[in-house]
């Protein structure tokens, strides 16, 4: 196997949502070109050559057992599966996404569809500042100057500056960096089961809500009206407990945490079930409680239909959920938007899921994923 080359590409964009399509684009190649090594801060600037909207540029250094040509291809499969069409007239344009290749280690590379280094590094300011962040000292093969003289000697006066914008090299980095979130969902809306999903494949923590051992469950749909207390108490009593045990320790060995559950779902099953001077008494217990407990990074809310829920239910087969009616579902849907609208601060995410089987679809399970990623990338980082 060839040994791994020292590669240097840049990134731009200026079209849609640019974040996203420069994050878009590290992930695939770090899938399918080597291992990113270093990742430069993001910066914005005009646009050069011609008249658009402002450009995200950054730089990544990647250890590639790729050929120059080889590399090429899968930069430009990877610009085409992101959906840049390249114009035929000649002169510059907006892109969605656009990687060039500026060094393969210190090799020159001339033919008819690549040069490299690349020609137009020296004079490119928003190519040369992000590299400088990450290879200042490279020195350009041709010219025998590194990165901080080509700064120097650049005449490109074009607006730059730099953002708080980050990257990340993987998937599995990102969610890392996230460090908290919590599935949410109605009654069968398959909480567990993605959450179950996401801790196996990225490592996580896995934080799962206690319901099964709950004695008042099963009399509390035999009899509402006169469980619903006790069930609401012994509900919050625990999941305060488990909540704050699980969220305070952090596993070594273990990349971050999800929860199928977050405690403000007490409050707004609480709100449902019980009467209202009820419901007075237990809001200021829980409100005791909610200032305590370890808030998530981002919430993720799965919502579907009624009529796939109630499908869903029937298909778990607990006996004790049987007699749930479509107009308690409505009521506990009702109360999490109710609460996504009080609580802006949570970061809260919606994914309607109601035709999506992230269990037996992979597709459907990587649809979900992309969108947590592209929610984090725009709210996070």
């Amino acid at each position: 196997m060839a040994e791994p080359v020292l590669t240097y590409l840049s990134l731009g964009t200026n079209m849609g949502d640019k974040k996203n399509a420069l994050q878009r684009a590290v992930f695939a190649l770090q899938g399918t070109v080597g291992d990113i090594v270093r990742i430069s801060p993001v910066y914005e600037s005009a646009a050069w050559g011609f008249e658009s909207d402002d450009f995200l540029n950054a730089c990544v250094a990647v250890n590639t057992t790729l050929t120059p040509q080889e590399l090429l291809e899968n930069v430009l499969r990877i610009e085409t599966e992101m959906g840049r069409k390249r114009f035929q007239e000649e002169g510059y344009e907006p892109r969605l996404i656009d990687i060039d290749i500026l060094y393969y280690a210190r090799e020159t590379v001339v033919t008819e569809k690549l040069v490299i280094p690349h020609p137009e590094l020296p004079f490119r300011k928003f190519v040369l500042r992000p590299l400088a962040d990450i290879a200042p000292q490279f020195y350009h093969p041709i010219l025998n100057k590194d990165t901080r003289n080509l700064i120097q000697e650049c005449r490109d006066k074009g607006k730059l500056e730099k953002t708080t914008l980050r990257l990340f090299k993987s998937r599995q980095e990102l969610l890392t960096h996230i460090g908290f979130i919590a599935i949410e969902g109605n009654i069968g809306a398959g909480k567990t089961t993605l959450a179950g999903k996401i801790a196996e494949d990225f490592n996580a923590k896995l934080v799962l809500e206690r319901f099964a051992d709950n004695p008042f469950l099963p009399k509390f749909y035999e009899d509402r009206s006169r469980y619903a207390f006790p069930l609401e108490m012994s509900f919050l009593a625990d999941r305060y407990q488990q909540f704050s045990d699980d969220t305070s320790q952090y596993d070594l060995f273990k990349n971050f945490m999800v929860s199928d559950y977050d405690t403000y779902k007490s409050l707004i099953f609480a709100q449902v079930t019980l009467q209202a001077e009820e419901f007075r008494l237990y809001r200021k217990l829980f409100n005791l409680m909610y200032k305590e407990v370890k808030k998530p990074k981002i919430y993720v809310y799965l919502y579907q239909t009624n009529e796939r829920l109630l499908e869903n239910i029937a298909k778990r087969g607990r006996e004790y959920e049987q007699n749930i009616s479509a107009e308690y579902l409505s009521k506990i849907q009702q109360g999490y938007f109710d609460f996504f609208r009080s609580y802006p601060e949570q970061n809260s995410l919606v994914i309607d899921s109601t035709y999506l089987d992230f269990v037996a679809d992979e597709a459907d399970y990587q649809k979900v994923l992309q969108q947590i990623q592209e929610f984090a990338t725009t709210q996070l980082f």
